[in-house]
């Protein structure tokens, strides 16, 4: 059946970009998890922390001891929220930076491994496709 062989293939492959990204060493201070993190929240500063955890699709509990961890190698900082004295607000700081320069340049090398010997139409055509399936999965 086509549709399970895309999936198992959708999946798979993620699985692979996962791998490679993880043997970068330039990124050995950052799991994956704390860079998926890092990024999200430099696109949201001051979001919530239980925000962060529905985007990243992970339970608030283990985003906690993520945040902890960046917070300890000082990339993020966590504030109250001041509407709601219950919620945090997470922020990154000026030495996340660098370290982002590093995650958006090694994802930018895996990308390019993966998309080797493809032609820009090739490129352009699977952003297409992709972003239709993204489109049509996300009507609600």
């Amino acid at each position: 059946m086509p549709q399970q062989s895309i999936g198992y293939l959708m999946v798979d492959i993620m699985r692979l970009l996962r791998r490679e990204f993880q043997q970068r060493s330039e990124l050995s201070c950052l799991t994956l998890a704390q860079a998926r993190a890092l990024k999200c929240v430099s696109m949201n500063e001051g979001i919530r922390q239980v925000e962060l955890a529905e985007i990243l699709e992970i339970k608030p509990m283990t985003l906690v001891r993520v945040i902890d961890q960046l917070v300890a190698a000082g990339f993020l900082t966590r504030q109250r929220d001041p509407a709601d004295r219950r919620a945090h607000l997470i922020h990154t700081t000026p030495e996340a930076k660098p370290v982002q320069d590093k995650v958006m340049q090694a994802s930018q090398e895996v990308w390019e491994r993966a998309l080797t010997g493809l032609s820009e139409a090739q490129i352009d055509n699977f952003m297409l496709v992709l972003q239709s399936v993204h489109n049509n999965l996300s009507k609600e």
